[in-house]
């Protein structure tokens, strides 16, 4: 039985809700073949973001770990191919701290790429007929400051990890007149993926 740590980060920027942090919930009791899911919610916050999922991976001892944020725009769910470390915030986090054109991680390298069988898992979830793609940008927010510093964290430890964008709910595409996904396709999307992760390790 293998181990998934996935994280969704909290509310941000006044929003009231956040999709990543809803799904992981509902994910909680979905039924996976050969797999155990645990949980965590991230603060958006520099750094402390980092630590949390760190601490939580020292906590669970996962066999694979996916990080999940919202993408106001996005119009499938994206699988991230590259971190790059560069912080660049086009808004503060929710401590106000907005950090401009630096490193994640002093002197670190200028990306990481995915662990996770990216491609596997944009099939998985179009097969069940929700949008799905691989993006080559997670951003310059706390969305690829995490999966850059949970990257850099797991480098050489053997366990695998990529960061996962969802669109945002209607509730929340209303407010802003951009594209959304019901909560219940994303959960399923994201389950999707989840059992992808493990069925591709298992048959690699």
């Amino acid at each position: 039985m293998k181990k998934i740590l996935i994280t969704g980060f909290e509310p941000f920027a006044n929003a009231k809700v956040n999709p990543a942090l809803e799904a992981i919930r509902l994910l909680e009791s979905y039924g996976f073949i050969n797999a155990k899911i645990v949980t965590c919610a991230v603060p958006v916050v520099h750094q402390k973001a980092i630590d949390v999922v760190i601490e939580a991976i020292k906590k669970q001892k996962p066999d694979y770990v996916m990080t999940v944020g919202q993408a106001g725009g996005r119009t499938a769910i994206t699988p991230e191919r590259i971190a790059i470390n560069m912080d660049d915030f086009r808004i503060p986090d929710n401590e106000g701290n907005q950090i401009i054109d630096k490193p994640v991680v002093a002197e670190g390298p200028d990306a990481y790429f995915s662990t996770l069988p990216i491609k596997a898992m944009v099939k998985a979830i179009q097969e069940k007929g929700i949008p799905a793609y691989v993006s080559d940008s997670a951003g310059t927010y706390v969305c690829n400051h995490l999966f850059y510093g949970i990257q850099h964290f797991l480098h050489n430890q053997g366990i695998p990890h990529g960061f996962v964008h969802i669109p945002l709910l209607a509730e929340q595409a209303i407010e802003e007149n951009k594209p959304c996904l019901s909560l219940d396709l994303i959960v399923q999307g994201l389950a999707s993926a989840t059992q992808a992760i493990i069925d591709y390790d298992r048959n690699s």
